[in-house]
């Protein structure tokens, strides 16, 4: 049964279900490729056999339109990628990209992080989960929706291994600050920051367009990197 805690968080919502418009090119890998990639949020899966091995194993939380995702999985083949996004078109163009370079090392659940990660995703087994440009939620009548809490925290020790790693980038202080105060608050997570607040970019990390041209207009970016101890 699930704890109060969670039950908590799942109630409140960390998203809008923004749908958008599909392009051909999105609503065709959606009917083409959906079968292959996509995996259903109410079956029960083994990861070794979805993938077909036993690899390191690493969530992407809203990833948008998918590029960045799609661009890490192509840069590290040795590692399988889980992303989760609940708006379709981004959905339907991650498809497109993987499909179109043949990439197999990602799968993608179209539904609620928070409940795919609580019910779906086994305990220790994550390398990574990745969190890049959330909803900042700006409003402060509307911090209670940032995804970062202490629940969501508890969820994350659940489900990564012994030195699995989360890492989350934004580019609104005011969030990137909350984010920090919440995450060195659990004792059971380290900062990998040796200043003991944010991490330069990784490589691994790849810039968006969106970034970059918030970075030419003088915008700041802030990266956390906590490790499971």
């Amino acid at each position: 049964m699930p704890s109060a805690e969670h039950t908590t968080l799942k109630k409140i919502r960390s998203f809008i279900r923004r749908q958008g418009r599909l392009t051909t090119g999105q609503q065709f890998a959606l009917d083409n490729h959906w079968e292959r990639y996509c995996l259903d949020p109410g079956a029960d899966y083994d990861l070794a056999q979805v993938f077909g091995r036993s690899a390191p194993i690493i969530v992407e939380i809203g990833f948008g339109n998918g590029e960045s995702l799609a661009q890490m999985a192509a840069a590290n083949p040795d590692s399988d990628y889980i992303g989760i996004e609940v708006h379709r078109p981004g959905v339907g163009h991650l498809l497109m990209l993987l499909a179109q370079q043949e990439l197999n090392n990602v799968r993608i659940y179209c539904h609620d992080a928070v409940e795919i990660i609580e019910h779906k995703i086994p305990d220790n087994s994550l390398t990574g989960v990745h969190l890049f440009f959330p909803d900042p939620w700006p409003k402060k009548k509307h911090h209670k929706r940032r995804i970062v809490n202490p629940g969501f925290v508890q969820l994350l020790l659940k489900k990564l291994k012994p030195d699995g790693y989360f890492h989350a980038a934004t580019d609104w202080q005011n969030y990137a600050e909350a984010m920090l105060a919440v995450l060195s608050a659990e004792t059971g997570l380290g900062n990998t920051s040796l200043g003991g607040d944010y991490c330069e970019r990784p490589a691994y990390r790849p810039l968006t367009k969106f970034e970059q041209r918030g970075i030419r207009l003088g915008h700041g970016v802030w990266d956390l990197i906590f490790k499971r101890l």
